[in-house]
């Protein structure tokens, strides 16, 4: 086994884990299932959550892989052209993501300034994309320590801050006697899975949790990886499934579930709670709305060049053109950079104008993102069932529990969960009305096409005898080809951000 540079102390691996699969702007998505909001965060957890982090953590301690994520992982066990399309997936529905995180920044500034046009109007709207994402793209060619900064002022003043701001709130509106906006009964727990809606309400919170992976590069930095990682998974999910459920009930508390704005409820949920203090109190809403728009800002910051590092360990191989194996003097992959871009604003660009409206354009990139990070997780559930019976060989620091049987009960876990929230993806959510249903489809089906096809016929095209004029590939640390997977923009199927005046 590889000899160990550094090590990681289990409360430093929880804190990252925890900060990859987390933010505050989900919690108006759970709020809107009410009580019903812990039951898919238990279920979601021991479904998704635990053997995706589990088969991470196996695959990321094999001698020899510790580098380079699931394009190693994959690419080690179904060959090179499935890891490239696996890592590229990974970074393309990052690509759509952004749009998602651009729109929530655009509705704080809106709400924060009082100006609507900006979230409603399609060419402010758009203008307003490009030139935020531009502005930080540019600013990341000076290298990622800088942004590493940025990234921890924003998870800690636009995300740590106003969800410390939320509980207390959420706790003195409790003890003040106050209504609850949900019913508290043995009824209300339990979801009705006979209704279609409830199965793509359900697959939203098991995808709340996409990126967990990322954190199983870390693994290997632990002091005893068989013994902490169970431990720190267990606490993971412990701390996840908490802070979300005070999250989501401390909006569904407040704001009536028909009510709620999915983009903007952390706002509604904010201007209620204070207002149970004092009126006068309002005004503290606007600080809280511009410091998680910094939070955001600060996330898309940092993932800017984490992507394109992705695609980069790839390009190191020979599986992209030369050109995007450069880099400038502070190790940043420009043209991959600039490449990525280009497609952001080419996606900035369909779903602002060509989603048939402010509402469906937002939903289809939440779609889209989703069905595109699926495509990498059968990949990578196959590959680690290739792993477990072909590869059992293999020294490695970390061994899920429960031998061969209990690795196949737990990876087909995880695989029927990302195969039933592939289909369940393509099921229009309650929001998209009849007559906006072909246009949804249509956009969500072809642009899925389209992704699935593109990096088989990137691959097919490429010159392979360049890999016999490559050196050996410069490895990455874990942090810098990993650090990026978290999506924000996890699993949220069903926001509206046309609802009231939050947007």
């Amino acid at each position: 086994m590889k000899k160990k540079s550094t090590s990681i102390s289990m409360i430093g691996f929880v804190s990252i884990t925890i900060a990859m699969v987390m933010d505050v702007y989900e919690y108006p998505i759970f709020a809107t299932s009410g009580l019903q909001l812990v039951f898919f965060l238990i279920v979601g957890g021991l479904l998704w959550f635990i053997p995706t982090a589990l088969c991470s953590a196996e695959m990321a301690t094999i001698d020899g892989w510790e580098e380079g994520g699931i394009f190693t992982w994959v690419k080690n066990t179904l060959g090179e052209r499935f890891g490239f399309a696996a890592v590229f997936f990974q970074w393309f529905q990052v690509t759509i993501g952004f749009i998602t995180m651009l729109y929530f920044i655009l509705s704080a500034i809106s709400y924060v300034f009082h100006f609507p046009q900006l979230n409603s109007n399609p060419w402010l709207k758009f203008i307003g994309i490009v030139i935020i994402y531009w502005i930080l793209t540019f600013s990341q060619f000076g290298g990622t320590k800088n942004t590493e900064k940025f990234g921890k002022i924003g998870f800690f003043v636009g995300i740590l801050i106003p969800a410390i701001i939320l509980f207390c709130l959420f706790i003195l509106y409790i003890l003040k006697g106050n209504p609850l906006q949900f019913h508290l009964s043995k009824a209300s727990f339990f979801p009705d899975f006979t209704k279609p809606n409830t199965l793509v309400v359900f697959i939203s919170f098991i995808l709340s949790y996409m990126g967990i992976e990322a954190s199983a590069s870390y693994v290997n930095e632990l002091e005893n990886p068989k013994k902490e990682y169970p431990i720190a998974m267990l606490i993971v999910v412990l701390a996840a499934i908490l802070l979300n459920t005070i999250g989501g009930l401390s909006v569904a508390a407040v704001i009536p579930a028909s009510k709620i704005s999915l983009s903007g409820g952390i706002l509604q949920a904010l201007e209620s709670l204070f207002a149970t203090i004092s009126p006068n109190l309002n005004i503290l809403v606007n600080s809280v709305a511009l410091m998680i728009a910094i939070g955001v800002i600060g996330e898309v910051s940092g993932w800017i060049v984490g992507p394109a590092r992705g695609l980069y360990a790839a390009a190191q191989q020979g599986l992209l053109p030369p050109i995007f194996r450069k880099v400038n003097k502070h190790d940043v992959p420009v043209y991959l950079v600039l490449v990525q871009g280009v497609v952001v604003t080419f996606w900035a660009a369909l779903l602002t104008f060509g989603g048939g409206g402010n509402n469906l354009s937002f939903l289809i990139a939440i779609a889209l993102t989703v069905v595109v990070y699926l495509m990498a997780y059968l990949l990578f559930y196959i590959g680690y069932f290739v792993l477990i019976f072909k590869h059992q060989d293999l020294p490695r620091g970390y061994h899920v529990f429960g031998g061969t049987i209990g690795k196949t009960i737990i990876a087909s876990l995880g695989l029927f969960t990302s195969i039933a929230s592939l289909i369940i993806s393509f099921v229009p959510p309650a929001s998209v009305t009849a007559g906006e249903t072909s246009i949804y489809l249509i956009i969500l089906i072809v642009s899925a096409l389209l992704s699935l096809a593109l990096p088989f016929i990137i691959y097919h095209f490429n010159d392979k005898s360049i890999h016999k004029t490559i050196k050996a590939p410069k490895h990455m640390s874990s942090d810098e080809t990993n650090k990026f997977i978290d999506l924000a923009f996890r699993g949220e199927h069903h926001i509206d951000p046309d609802k009231d005046d939050y947007l």
